[in-house]
């Protein structure tokens, strides 16, 4: 994946004048790219941006959840109680409280 930015910035400019980087992002709500050697290495983005991109992650995982239980459900795989990994492993388990 090819990135380009109109902010893109050197490391080593980003280091000279880093408050305005991060008042870039910060209050005008820019991503700025930082470069080295011409690569993209890292960004200095809006806080709003990592906002969304954890929702947008914590919504993945459900979703990632159900895909693999799905996954497992045509693989016809029996469910394994914990009494019978116990008795594989030698694990003595206590006894269930009445």
């Amino acid at each position: 994946m090819a990135l380009r930015s109109k902010s893109a910035l050197t490391t080593a400019k980003a280091r000279e004048s880093l408050a305005e980087v991060i008042n870039r992002a910060a209050y005008g709500k820019e991503r700025v790219m930082l470069t080295r050697r011409g690569r993209a290495l890292a960004a200095v983005v809006p806080i709003e941006d990592i906002a969304l991109l954890e929702s947008i992650e914590d919504g993945a995982d459900p979703a990632e959840i159900r895909r693999r239980l799905a996954q497992w459900e045509r693989g016809a795989r029996p469910a394994i109680g914990l009494a019978e990994i116990a008795k594989r492993y030698g694990i003595d388990l206590p006894e269930p409280n009445d």
